[in-house]
């Protein structure tokens, strides 16, 4: 992984002085063909300036220690786009993956991919392949790419698996946890994201992950996502350091749990009450 330079050094030292890094992002790039609107250009422009953010985004996570990066990089729903731009950002994926292979690998990038993997094309299935292949032994960042992938389908598919796994007398239903569920997703021994980033402004989670985000933090920036470079990753990351993270409990239990005295005073508490 090349090194940051001497300002982004800084930001980054800063970034893990400020608190808690987070383990897994997820982001939405969205914007691209607003880009290429804005500037007069085809909206394949938007798509390939968008391939220079993933780059510097994938590269400053490798930096900062992110241990695993998902992006949303083609929905289920975007096969309803004009036919002529979803075979340019087929060739667009390919051609891509191609270049940046060697790179990824090179930097102990793990390459990852979720989604009905089977709809793509061919020698895009082909060279994702190639790529996992490749690098399936590397030991820092995951990249998780989102491909053919929605989050209702992924939960559709995952009750099917374990339909079929109580249709087996493998599963009895009364056993079935959050745990078997998540283990039957797309994204099974992937953590749930920390973090959730969405570019462009838009206030949704367009059907990506539905499941695992239940208790991500979102971050929404009205940048566009091939302006999304890595000085808007720090902001992402910094305000995610600035919120409290409660799974629903309360500030005070939270400071409880993390405090040892309070922890003791509970236990002596507990024991005058009940003479144990």
């Amino acid at each position: 992984m090349a090194r940051p330079g001497g300002q982004d050094k800084k930001l980054q030292e800063r970034l893990h002085k400020n608190g808690r890094i987070p383990g897994h992002i997820a982001v939405i790039m969205d914007g691209n063909g607003r880009w290429a609107k804005k500037r007069a250009l085809p909206r394949v422009a938007g798509h390939h300036e968008g391939v220079n953010s993933v780059r510097d985004i994938v590269e400053a996570c490798g930096q900062i220690g992110i241990k695993y990066l998902t992006l949303y990089t083609f929905s289920t729903e975007n096969w309803n786009r004009p036919k002529d731009e979803v075979s340019i950002l087929m060739r667009l994926l390919v051609s891509s993956l191609r270049d940046e292979r060697d790179r990824l690998h090179n930097n102990n990038v793990c390459v990852k991919t979720i989604g009905d993997f089977s709809s793509l094309p061919q020698d895009a299935q082909d060279e994702f392949l190639d790529a996992i292949d490749l690098t399936k032994n590397n030991t820092g960042l995951t990249l998780v790419l989102a491909l053919s992938y929605s989050g209702r389908w992924d939960i559709t598919s995952g009750m099917k698996r374990i339909a079929e796994q109580v249709k087996a007398g493998k599963l009895n239903p009364e056993t079935i946890t959050e745990e078997i569920i998540s283990q039957n997703l797309a994204t099974k021994n992937i953590p749930d994201p920390d973090l959730l980033i969405r570019t462009s402004g838009e206030l949704r989670i367009s059907n990506f992950l539905l499941w695992q985000l239940a208790y991500s933090e979102m971050y929404v920036t009205e940048v566009l996502w091939p302006d999304f470079r890595r000085n808007e990753l720090y902001n992402a990351i910094e305000s995610y350091q600035s919120r409290e993270r409660r799974f629903g409990k309360v500030s005070e239990q939270l400071k409880t749990s993390s405090n040892p005295s309070s922890k003791n005073y509970v236990r002596r508490l507990l024991k005058s009450v009940s003479g144990i």
